[in-house]
């Protein structure tokens, strides 16, 4: 692995041979794996704790369940038995019933005795028509890897788990385009490609555990929407369930469609409250030939601005990523990791950049430049770049390992906002600030840690988190709605890709004004008269 020290020798001799980079052939460095699997104890073996959660309608005590829903009967279980057969759901078993009712973060807990697991699309039809029918609520789960409390119950809300519904349904290796259920796990599907030469177009940390229909749901974002963008113009065609059990066929495998409204649009980002996604048609780009991992050590967030702005501008077609993230973030990491220090010294800020392309020495020789640039205008103090695909996994292993070592503090306030780039580091120290301020930040016996932040400078996404030995309720009432208000004031968004569940739900107007809650309000109780999915989330109760 090379390491740049801050004055090397000189910048021709540092920049030709310390910086010989060898890219590596892209490669998965794990075995392929089940489309099928669905590792509930791997979700929770992250959180560390094994303290009793507490049930999210007393977490939140606003909530109170809608008498409008049927309480389940006998009957009810029988009906629901005849669509999925005696082994297509979990009843009234509460030690089966738990990885479904608690989220893997032990942050949300709910009430449900029924998990429903469809095996197609007509059989989450016939579902959803009994349950608008009889007015049973429901929530649909996928791998149920969410931040936000979106896919667990409130109270008893019968849950509506995709996971057995996870073929392959047809790939087009001319042009890319794969069409899957929706219970398909991301790793699986591009560990799948991989051997076509093709890749999913996210990549997201939790990526061997979640389901593509709930990223589909909750529009994520991840690591490479800097090279591949949203999953709104990467989404070709989707198959969704309506709360009346009509069937929305529009898997369309093409890449151009001007007729109509472009109705797809609706569902993604729309976290299970007007249809459940059942399938989804999407276009993959090609497998990169060959790719390069660096990581840069810096002074400023000034510097980490200007080594983005430098890279849009030297590497260009080939830059697919680009994170960052402060010491606070390191330290927390090292806290819970027995990993190798990938630098001798420290330094306040990191950038992760990422190339892909089919050329390798064409990318050795751009990166090669922006190093040796970042170098001479002392913009970066201290790099290594990734010699073999071991290497590359240790440095993404730093930054996709910040949420799991968050989970083994005693409490953590996690936050996902965006704004512009300029803002991030602000919005930081801002916060800080105002925890000392309050009084929970900077003295001995206070429960803050620290503000640790982390994320993808590319779209201006921050991710905040705010670590602490203990719970303490100033803390919560100190950051919301104060955090919320800043970033409106910064024309951001309070949810960048988490999405709303029940978390954030109740703020959606510090992003979302009057008239498009109202609109949005309208698109649901227009598809879901009844309010039967995904209740008590999304959208604002007033």
């Amino acid at each position: 692995m090379f390491r740049a020290t801050s004055r090397l020798h000189t910048v021709c001799q540092a920049a030709r041979s310390t910086l010989a980079l060898r890219p590596v052939k892209y490669a998965p460095a794990y075995k392929a794996v089940s489309l099928t699997m669905f590792n509930t104890s791997r979700l929770y073996a992250t959180s560390g704790s094994t303290k009793v959660v507490p049930l999210t309608a007393e977490k939140y005590p606003g909530f109170n369940r809608n008498e409008q829903f049927k309480k389940l009967e006998d009957s009810d279980v029988d009906h629901f038995k005849a669509i999925v057969g005696e082994t297509g759901l979990i009843y009234n078993n509460e030690d089966d019933l738990a990885a479904f009712n608690t989220d893997w973060m032990n942050k949300y807990r709910g009430q449900s005795q029924l998990v429903l697991k469809p095996k197609t699309t007509q059989q989450v039809a016939d579902i959803l028509k009994y349950c608008t029918e009889q007015s049973i609520a429901v929530v649909p789960q996928g791998g149920n890897t969410g931040l936000v409390g979106g896919s667990i119950p409130v109270f008893d809300e019968v849950v509506l788990s995709l996971q057995s519904m996870n073929s392959i349904r047809s790939f087009d290796d001319v042009s890319g385009i794969l069409t899957a259920d929706a219970g398909c796990i991301l790793e699986g599907l591009d560990n799948w490609l991989n051997e076509k030469g093709y890749m999913m177009p996210l990549d997201l940390g939790a990526k061997g555990s979640c389901h593509i229909g709930g990223n589909l749901a909750t529009n994520a974002g991840g690591l490479r929407l800097l090279r591949y963008g949203s999953l709104h113009g990467t989404v070709l065609g989707l198959e969704v369930v309506l709360p009346d059990g009509s069937i929305l066929d529009s898997m369309s495998t093409l890449r151009k469609d001007n007729t109509g409204y472009d109705l797809k649009q609706l569902f993604i980002g729309s976290e299970g409250t007007i249809g459940v996604i059942t399938g989804v048609s999407i276009l993959t780009p090609r497998r990169p030939k060959a790719v390069n991992v660096a990581l840069l050590g810096l002074n400023t967030y000034e510097d980490v601005q200007k080594a983005f702005k430098q890279s849009r501008s030297e590497l260009s077609e080939i830059l697919s990523a680009f994170e960052f993230w402060d010491n606070n973030a390191l330290q927390i990491y090292k806290k819970h990791s027995d990993a190798k220090p990938l630098m001798e010294n420290e330094y306040p800020f990191y950038v992760l950049i990422e190339t892909s392309g089919s050329n390798k020495d064409h990318d050795d020789e751009k990166l090669t430049n922006y190093l040796e640039n970042m170098m001479v205008d002392e913009v970066a103090q201290d790099g290594v770049v990734a010699q073999d695909e071991t290497q590359i996994k240790n440095i993404w292993g730093v930054r996709e390992g910040f949420t799991e070592a968050l989970g083994k503090e005693a409490a953590v306030y996690k936050y996902d906002v965006s704004m512009p780039v300029n803002k991030i580091n602000d919005c930081l120290e801002d916060m800080r600030q105002h925890l000392k301020d309050g009084g929970v930040f900077g003295q001995p016996d206070s429960p803050i840690i620290d503000v640790v932040g982390y994320g993808h400078v590319g779209d201006g996404n921050l991710h905040l988190n705010i670590a602490a030995n203990r719970v303490d309720k100033r803390v919560p009432a100190l950051i919301e709605p104060y955090l919320f208000e800043w970033v409106a004031k910064q024309n951001g968004s309070i949810s960048a890709e988490h999405g709303l569940g029940v978390a954030k739900n109740q703020f959606l107007s510090y992003s979302k004004s009057d008239g498009m809650i109202k609109m949005m309000k309208t698109m649901k109780n227009l598809l879901d008269p009844k309010g039967v999915l995904n209740p008590y989330k999304y959208l604002p109760s007033q």
